[in-house]
């Protein structure tokens, strides 16, 4: 089968490879669309990152570069390995990307998101979304119901949002702030409205970004550039300062905005994955007993987040931008993303197109 695999920073090339077999306990899924993530462009203009290089195989699967890409991925199921008896050639599914050792505290509390030994379907071995065929266990398989496969790709992203959000804590009656509309920031707007939040409000400098904001559900988009932030948002929340923040562009000035913007006793959730060490000035959340949170992906939170989605909550075809064949994947989709970032949120590969 055709399969796009990362051989190292700038590389990803189409390559002929085995079929996946089955084993007792999986599902083999054809997958029908796989969506370009931030981590695979990381991935291709600088990595290996979360890839591991070619004498540090990862941990639980001992794979190395050059392996199979996508891990935002929806597909049919066409074979069930032997036990698997709740599923039937033909359901269309989501998989859970998730590699984990389920043997470490983080796993036995149920934070698999945080296993010690943590690794991604896509990016550390096991296959990935960017291939004809994938086999997972069934664990990390959730039907979409009458949902589409296009649609299912959206899953994943919106469950990292669907979990940040519920980390917040945040409620209707609720303003929240979300700092940065790229593709987290844009689908962390859509769940905190799908949430009934009163009022969301929106921080980013590009033109493009902006208006996607106002499509997502920002009742206010802020430009940083040519707005105090922390002055309007206070204004927007007579004096308070917002219930809950998001901070989804992983930059200091961005982060201390984020923290000065939340109000007394509220939550800042840090959605971004940080390029570099994080400069934060503890007295800002001394002063005013903010909480800052981290939020990583998801867990637990895909069922959830397929039902706000077949309700009606959000509306996921907002965020899909592209839809390209896998042989076009470099040139239309992971340099398209580079040379027109801002523009696109979402591009969708088929792997049989």
């Amino acid at each position: 089968m055709k399969a796009a695999r990362f051989h190292g920073r700038g590389d990803i090339r189409i390559d002929d490879i085995p079929e996946p077999a089955t084993r007792p306990g999986t599902v083999k899924v054809e997958v029908e669309w796989c969506g370009i993530c931030g981590t695979d462009l990381h991935e291709y203009l600088e990595g290996p990152i979360f890839a591991p290089p070619r004498d540090a195989p990862h941990p639980l699967t001992g794979e190395t570069v050059p392996m199979t890409l996508g891990h935002e991925f929806a597909g049919v199921v066409r074979e069930l390995g032997e036990g698997v008896r709740d599923l039937r050639p033909g359901d269309r599914v989501v998989v859970e990307p998730y590699i984990v050792c389920g043997r470490c505290d983080a796993c036995e509390q149920g934070r698999y998101n945080v296993c010690r030994t943590l690794g991604f379907v896509g990016l550390s071995g096991g296959g990935g979304g960017f291939s004809q065929f994938v086999v997972a266990e069934r664990r990390w398989i959730h039907p979409l119901g009458e949902l589409g496969t296009d649609v299912g790709a959206l899953v994943e992203p919106l469950a990292v949002a669907y979990h940040a959000v519920r980390l917040s804590g945040a409620r209707p009656g609720h303003t929240a702030t979300v700092f940065g509309a790229g593709p987290i920031g844009l689908v962390t707007t859509a769940a905190l409205r799908a949430a009934g939040v009163e009022q969301v409000i929106v921080v980013e400098p590009a033109e493009v970004r902006k208006a996607k904001a106002g499509v997502a559900g920002a009742d206010h988009v802020l430009d940083p550039s040519a707005t105090d932030v922390v002055a309007a948002v206070s204004e927007l929340t007579k004096g308070r300062g917002a219930d809950v923040t998001f901070e989804c562009a992983g930059i200091d000035a961005v982060l201390k905005s984020a923290i000065l913007s939340t109000r007394a006793g509220g939550t800042c959730v840090n959605v971004a994955i940080w390029g570099h060490e994080a400069a934060v000035a503890l007295n800002d959340l001394v002063f005013r007993e903010v909480n800052v949170l981290g939020s990583l992906a998801y867990a637990g939170d895909h069922p959830a987040t397929i039902a706000m989605i077949a309700g009606g909550e959000v509306d996921p075809y907002q965020f899909i931008t592209g839809r390209i064949a896998l042989d076009d994947i470099v040139p239309r989709g992971f340099d398209e993303l580079v040379t027109n970032k801002e523009e696109n949120v979402k591009i969708l590969v088929s792997p049989g197109g």
